[in-house]
């Protein structure tokens, strides 16, 4: 049994599908920081008019592509699949509020 704590860990990890131009989905292991009720609410309203590589970056810390993540790495993914940012979004967002039934 998975051991609870009050104070959630600072990552957590996900499996995300990274759509690809043809229509599969490639998952990908992401590590996101972790936000409390209040944090994702403030990063929600900031998001508004930033970039889609600044957005990925303060939710993301991590992959398990065997590109190393950095910012150069992040725009260059961002820039040659262009749903990417939108399904790690999503996922942040589900795996954060746990929008997602899971049985």
């Amino acid at each position: 049994m998975a051991k609870f704590s009050l104070k959630a860990s600072p990552t957590f990890a996900a499996k995300v599908g990274f759509p690809t131009a043809g229509g599969e989905t490639v998952d990908v292991l992401v590590t996101f920081k972790h936000r409390t009720k209040k944090a994702l609410a403030e990063f929600i309203e900031w998001r508004a008019g930033k970039g889609d590589d600044e957005i990925f970056l303060e939710m993301v810390v991590g992959w398990s592509l065997d590109d190393e993540f950095n910012k150069e790495n992040v725009v260059l993914l961002l820039e040659n699949h262009i749903g990417v940012a939108l399904a790690v979004y999503r996922a942040y967002l589900e795996e954060l509020t746990q929008s997602r039934l899971k049985n």
